[in-house]
């Protein structure tokens, strides 16, 4: 992966965290225990600092940057969808940040909320554990049920299920010129997006 020291500050990946190779971390990055890091993430910790808590994904795309004296953190169990950008912030112990939402400066997401895709978290909003959060600017429509907190929570576990797949059998290589017969599909855990069946 592209991995930078910048002023004397080399990014930490613990053993046990998978970062794809395309993702970039740049000086005060820190990644925990059991932490996924997909294609093309941009954890910039040259201003303030970057933290993924142990559990956590951050998938692809991502952006993590905050200004000088900073930190940006995702809790432990954190689940950042595509496409995010977390800026300042902290996003609580399993909690959920959508496809494409953005999340602004010392804004607070409580645990065990989820932040629905595409939202737009102004600087300095915090809401209360359990939270769904959507809307541009964002707001707290509702409590989650128990239901939709277990859902994500299923969703987090094959991130972390993924992460210790890619340590152990990710590997680049050619495409091939063809499909060929009998082509196997990857394994089913039993995990459905939220409405496809149980």
């Amino acid at each position: 992966m592209p991995c930078y020291s910048l002023d004397g500050l080399t990014p930490v990946v613990h053993p046990t965290a998978y970062v794809h190779p395309t993702a970039v971390l740049i000086g005060d990055v820190i990644v925990g225990p059991g932490c996924y890091v997909g294609p093309l993430a941009a954890l910039r910790g040259d201003f303030g600092r970057i933290v993924l808590e142990e559990g956590a994904n951050l998938q692809d795309t991502c952006v993590m940057h905050g200004f000088p004296d900073s930190d940006t953190v995702v809790e432990r169990n954190g689940h950042i969808g595509h496409g995010a950008v977390l800026h300042g912030c902290v996003i609580g112990a399993d909690a959920l940040i959508g496809m494409n939402a953005v999340v602004m400066d010392k804004a607070r997401i409580g645990e065990r909320c989820i932040v629905a895709a595409t939202a737009f978290v102004k600087a300095g909003f915090e809401c209360p554990p359990q939270s769904l959060v959507m809307g541009s600017p964002a707001s707290v429509k509702r409590e989650l049920s128990a239901e939709e907190i277990a859902w994500k929570q299923r969703g987090t576990v094959e991130y972390q299920e993924l992460a210790k797949r890619c340590l152990a059998s990710l590997v680049e290589c050619q495409p091939l010129a063809a499909v060929e017969e009998g082509r196997p599909r990857m394994g089913d855990s039993g995990f459905r997006p939220k409405g496809q069946g149980a």
